[in-house]
Formats: C-alpha cells, sequence, structure tokens
C-alpha cells in the first residue's frame, strides 16, 4: 500500500506538471497570435521606434523631467536609449550587439548609475530579449530556446485589481532573479513583466563603522499598454518602466519613466553602429 501510494502521488505531480508545461506552451501560443500572423511575425526583420518619456522619482528623493526614448532592433540585436534632461544623470543606454551587452554612462562623473549596475549585473534580461517585451524583434518568447529557458505556468493573478494569467521565466542564466511574465486572459497580449531580486548586504550607517546585515529587495516592473496595429503586427505604444530598490529597515528608493512610442517602423535598414558603443 506504501508503494502504491507513493506511485499515485508521483503520477499526479508528473501529470500536474505535464498540465502545466501544456499550458505554458498554449498561452505563448496565444500571446504570439496577438503579435500577428506567423507570416506576418518572420518578415519583421527590423524594428526602430521612438516617443517621448517622463522620468520622475517617485519614492526616496525629487525628480521630474521630461526627455525622448528609443528602442531599434534587429532580429537579436537591440539598443535601448532613455535621455532626459538632467546635469548629473541624463539617461540609460542598455546595447546587445547579438553577443555580449554594453553600457552608456550618461552622468556628469561618467561613471554608470544605480539602474545600469543592476541591468549589467543581471544582463540576461538584455541577452535573452526580455527588457522591452514584444516591442523588439529579439522578444524572448519569439524564439525560445526550451534547451535554455523553461516557463512554468502559474495560474491567474489579482495585479492591482485586474485578473492576468502568468508564466514564471526559468533560465540558468537567472542566477538569484526571480522574472514572472503577465499576459490579459482575454487577448494574451503582454501586460507586465516583474524581475526581482532578494540578497543580504552590510549596511553602514551615519558613516560610522556600524554596520549590519539587512535584506535589500530590487525590482523592475515593465508595463505595456495602448496596443495599435500595423500592417498586421500588433504592439503597445506606452511603456512604463520601474525600477525599486528596497531595505529591510523600509527605505525605499523608486524611478519611473513613462513612455510613449510616437513613431513605429517595422524593417527600416539599421545602421550597424547602433548596436556598438565606443
Amino acid at each position: 500500500m506504501r508503494y502504491l501510494l507513493l506511485a499515485c502521488m508521483l503520477l499526479a505531480s508528473l501529470s500536474a506538471a505535464v498540465a502545466s508545461d501544456q499550458k505554458a506552451e498554449q498561452l505563448v501560443a496565444q500571446h504570439l497570435d496577438s503579435i500577428g500572423t506567423a507570416e506576418a511575425r518572420a518578415a519583421v526583420k527590423s524594428r526602430a521606434l521612438k516617443g517621448t518619456l517622463h522620468f520622475k522619482v517617485l519614492t526616496g528623493g525629487t525628480g521630474d523631467t521630461p526627455g525622448k526614448w528609443a528602442l531599434v532592433s534587429e532580429q537579436g540585436k537591440s539598443n535601448f536609449v532613455m535621455r532626459f534632461g538632467d546635469s548629473h544623470w541624463s539617461g540609460e543606454r542598455f546595447v546587445l550587439d547579438g553577443d555580449k551587452t554594453s553600457f552608456a554612462a550618461f552622468t556628469g562623473s561618467h561613471q554608470p548609475t544605480e539602474v545600469a549596475v543592476f541591468v549589467k549585473s543581471h544582463d540576461v534580461v538584455i541577452k535573452q530579449g526580455l527588457l522591452g517585451g514584444a516591442l523588439s524583434t529579439g522578444w524572448a518568447l519569439l524564439n525560445l530556446d526550451h534547451s535554455r529557458v523553461k516557463l512554468d505556468y502559474i495560474g491567474r493573478k489579482n495585479i492591482d485589481g485586474r485578473e492576468l494569467e502568468g508564466l514564471e521565466y526559468l533560465s540558468k542564466s537567472n542566477g538569484e532573479m526571480t522574472i514572472k511574465l503577465y499576459f490579459d486572459p482575454e487577448t494574451h497580449r503582454h501586460l507586465m513583466t516583474v524581475y526581482s531580486v532578494s540578497r543580504a548586504a552590510t549596511i553602514a550607517h551615519n558613516d560610522i563603522a556600524n554596520a549590519r546585515q539587512q535584506s535589500i529587495r530590487y525590482t523592475i516592473e515593465e508595463r505595456f499598454s495602448d496596443f495599435q496595429t500595423e500592417n498586421g503586427i500588433t504592439l503597445p505604444h506606452h511603456y512604463d518602466l520601474q525600477y525599486g530598490r528596497q531595505l529591510q529597515n523600509g527605505s525605499v528608493l523608486q524611478y519611473d519613466w513613462d513612455m510613449t512610442a510616437e513613431k513605429v517602423l517595422n524593417n527600416p535598414d539599421i545602421d550597424p553602429e547602433n548596436f556598438q558603443i565606443k
């Protein structure tokens, strides 16, 4: 009886895993169809989009300024830039040449910002085409490498009063980062990605050697909306990106880039220099 019960438990566990895999595959297929037909998607080899942004420090400081942003991609290459008018910190630029990532330092001291340091240390979000979602031709879900990536179906979650359908993105490259993708259960459009990292760190207080361990939680949240269809391809034209850092003592830092795409071009000729930082 004991062995029979164990066998039944293993069978049930296996069946649940298979069902989860099938739901994940189905959701990805439905999501891709929400972008366009297989033929329409395959026809797009490059994309360039640009627009305006509004940068704001939500918590932990002050800052409120307009700017510009752009995302250029060609299959697995990408160049994502956000520029805004601040003399000490004027923006971010993340580049993928198809193999390695590069980061520009838009600061008065020519040093990388906290945001750039975080993304650089977790550049899986760039290398695997996650950041920017379906706006990039290198979008992770367009060409999933199932030998490197597994998607777990996590069911429906209520987020900000709205029910969304979720997947957890699992890869050896994730390291300590948890990545969750959320979709509209009706249209299957990708609406949100949440990247989170929790770790212990030594925090010094009041510039003295009185240091102690605290847990720190870092998050990046992407939200996509205002979907528009052009030439058979449906993409979001509003993109909100937030970076946050929260200490165990309750101290919070939160930045927000609110971006609108004013121009989207599919299959433009792209100068290879876009994918290099000199």
